[in-house]
């Protein structure tokens, strides 16, 4: 834990040093603004723990593939809060809120570029390589949101289908930045590869716990509201699972859910939860949870560096997985 502090303190260092002009005013104001907003960090300090696995020297030379990795996933922030109408982002009015669409269109734009040049930077001779990986998964992150737009106007959403959206949604995007480091360190093909895979199942693995911490999570640890999922009808893994189970019967009362709002249904979540008890979702939901984190686990053991080297990974992982139930 004490390493990943380093790192966070590091990359905090470094992204404080990036250079965005004072003018435009409204296309630079809304980058430092977003930035501001820190949330996790998740995605840059994996760049440097995936390099560090494998050669401590060259942390410092994947603090710029940290920043790209940031920036891209801050960028994909500001639009997807735009395409969701969503007015809050980490607790603070979204971009396009506290300024306007165009300005949040042309800011996310701008910090996309900006995120190429900070891979520039990076050392000459892994450029291509940085630069294939980071476009092939910046298409998949557009490719995932696509389809949870077009889930939103589905009724049936099968869960392999569900499974591979948030894959490419949000999964890939660590695995990339894992991967983005060890290229940075020199790291075999082989390892990268096992890297990256246990990067994208501790990501479907996090985004599955999520779904189930919506629903029964201690709202005051979570820090979001509980049920908001099932009262905006948002496709999730509890809910393909129950889609996948339930009786004709059951389904005509599931119907007549998803079509009341909570000023109509004000017992919407309880009746929902009800349904979730009666199949038991919940514990289907976490057997597919711990499924994936199995198989993230299974591939960061298979990297052939020293054990202890591992720990600081394993850490992470089981952190995020074992935050508040």
């Amino acid at each position: 834990m004490f390493q990943e502090l380093v790192h966070a303190k590091a990359f905090q260092n470094y992204l404080e040093k990036a250079h965005f002009p004072q003018t435009p005013q409204y296309l630079y104001d809304p980058i430092r603004y977003i930035l501001s907003l820190s949330g996790k960090r998740i995605r840059p300090l994996l760049v440097l723990m995936g390099a560090e696995l494998f050669d401590k020297s060259v942390v410092e030379q994947a603090l710029p593939a940290s920043a790209a990795i940031e920036f891209f996933h801050n960028f994909s922030l500001i639009h997807d809060d735009i395409m969701d109408v969503a007015p809050l982002r980490r607790g603070k009015p979204t971009v396009h809120r506290k300024w306007n669409d165009n300005v949040a269109i042309l800011s996310g734009d701008a910090l996309l570029i900006k995120a190429y040049q900070e891979l520039a930077k990076c050392p000459g001779e892994k450029i291509p390589s940085l630069l294939h990986l980071f476009n092939v998964t910046s298409l998949e992150v557009c490719e995932g949101q696509q389809y949870d737009m077009d889930f939103e106007v589905r009724t049936q959403v099968s869960e392999t289908e569900y499974i591979d959206m948030i894959r490419l949604k949000t999964s890939v995007l660590l695995g990339c930045a894992l991967q983005m480091g060890a290229i940075i360190a020199g790291a075999d093909e082989r390892s990268q590869t096992l890297l990256y895979d246990f990067g994208v199942n501790l990501g479907i693995a996090y985004q599955l716990q999520d779904d189930i911490l919506d629903v029964y999570g201690n709202p005051n640890s979570f820090g979001k509201q509980v049920g908001g999922d099932i009262l905006s009808n948002k496709k999730t893994i509890l809910f393909v699972k129950l889609q996948e189970l339930i009786s004709p019967t059951d389904r005509e009362e599931l119907d007549c859910l998803l079509m009341q709002s909570v000023d109509v249904e004000p017992k919407k979540v309880e009746k929902m939860m009800d349904l979730y008890a009666k199949y038991d979702i919940q514990t289907l939901a976490i057997y597919q949870k711990e499924k994936f984190t199995t198989i993230a686990y299974e591939k960061l053991t298979e990297i052939q560096v020293e054990a202890d080297q591992k720990e600081a990974l394993f850490s992470l992982a089981n952190a995020l997985m074992h935050r508040i139930q």
